[in-house]
C-alpha cells in the first residue's frame, strides 16, 4: 500500500514512496479527506517519478529502489 504523508506536501515537493509502498496510489489511505479523488494506480518503476494525473502530486521513489538499467 502507498503510505501518503498525514499532512499536506507542498506542490513542489516530492513525495517519497519506497518498493515496500508498491503499487503506488494517489489518494494514499492516510490523505486528509479534501484531497480525495478517485483512486489511480501509477507506475513509478519505469522512471523513479510520477505526477498523479487528478491533484498533480509528484512522487519519488526512494534512490535505492530505482531499478538498475543494466
Amino acid at each position: 500500500m502507498s503510505s501518503a504523508p498525514d499532512t499536506a506536501t507542498p506542490r513542489d515537493e516530492a513525495i517519497p514512496v519506497s518498493a515496500s509502498d508498491l503499487p503506488l496510489y494517489c489518494p494514499g489511505p492516510k490523505a486528509p479527506l479534501w484531497s480525495m479523488h478517485p483512486r489511480v494506480y501509477i507506475e513509478i518503476e519505469k522512471d523513479g517519478q510520477a505526477i498523479c494525473p487528478y491533484c498533480s502530486a509528484k512522487y519519488q521513489l526512494t534512490p535505492s529502489d530505482v531499478s538498475d538499467p543494466r
